[in-house]
Order: C-alpha cells, then sequence, then structure tokens
C-alpha cells in the first residue's frame, strides 16, 4: 500500500482511528505488562529478602539455644 501524502497515511484509507486506536491500546498494554511485571520482580526480591532474613534468624536462634 503506498500513499502520497502522510495525511493518507495517517487516514489508513479511512480506517486510521481503528488502526492507530488499535496499536495505542496494544503500546499501552505492553508497556502496563512491563510495569506490573517490574512491580512483580521488586516485590518478589523483597520478600525473599526477608524470608532469608527471617531464617538467618531462626538458625542464629537454634544455634545459640543449643
Amino acid at each position: 500500500m503506498h500513499f502520497q501524502s502522510w495525511a493518507e497515511f495517517w487516514a489508513m484509507g479511512g480506517y486510521g482511528l481503528f488502526v492507530w486506536l488499535s496499536f495505542g491500546i496494544t503500546y499501552l498494554l505492553l508497556v502496563g505488562l512491563v510495569a506490573y511485571s517490574h512491580y512483580q520482580h521488586k516485590q518478589f526480591k523483597q520478600q525473599l529478602a526477608a524470608r532469608l532474613a527471617r531464617e538467618q534468624r531462626v538458625k542464629q536462634y537454634q544455634e545459640h539455644t543449643e
């Protein structure tokens, strides 16, 4: 498909609204997915650090009481 001008490119033969809206929604969903994945990764690391610290404290307590 060849366009004669930028206006024709943006209009996409009368389907521009649907084309660009679908691109926009897809982009927003992908950005949201990346942000949510980053947040979940950060939460996981915090929970893992807390669990390891708790296990270390229990281990030290058990060694100390024996």
